[in-house]
């Protein structure tokens, strides 16, 4: 059976979702009833007891922990995109193009495959842009990812320093 908790983030609540397996998903949420806490219940499955902790060195150090244990569902080719996208460096972007090559495939396709990604921020899809450097889709909202990414790139320059 899966767990589901709400963690507040800056950018609104985030639902996530797991068991002892895996972290499941993690969605950016506008639920009116959703309740994000700070204290969770102690039987927590420990992949989303190290979603949170991940999510908060995340927002709050801007910085990045080993991932928790993550079993995302999808197919062969979308579990490849998303492989890709977890090799890709905090704090850098890439285009559907770069991933199209490296996976021989075509960018609608690796477009189509990061647009249903059910682990928001865990698999960066964030961090991919159109083949011009511009922002283009994110199911979260641009905003969201242009927040993201400035986020990402003011903690790499602070570490810097």
């Amino acid at each position: 059976m899966l767990a589901s908790i709400c963690y507040q983030t800056p950018l609104g609540n985030m639902r996530l979702r797991g068991d002892e397996s895996g972290l499941v998903s993690a969605e950016f949420t506008t639920e009116a009833s959703a309740t994000a806490s700070s204290k969770y219940p102690p039987e927590l499955p420990l992949p989303l007891k190290d979603a949170v902790v991940w999510l908060d060195a995340y927002f709050q150090e801007g910085r990045q922990l080993k991932r928790p244990l993550l079993k995302a569902s999808g197919t062969a080719f979308q579990t490849a995109v998303w492989n890709q996208l977890l090799q890709l460096p905090y704090g850098q972007t890439a285009t559907y193009r770069d991933l199209a090559l490296q996976l021989g495939s075509a960018p609608r396709a690796v477009g189509g495959a990061v647009g249903r990604n059910p682990l928001a921020l865990f698999i960066p899809c964030h961090r991919i842009l159109g083949s011009r450097g511009q922002l283009t889709g994110y199911a979260w909202g641009l905003d969201r990812k242009q927040w993201l990414l400035n986020h990402e790139r003011s903690a790499l320059v602070i570490s810097l320093s």
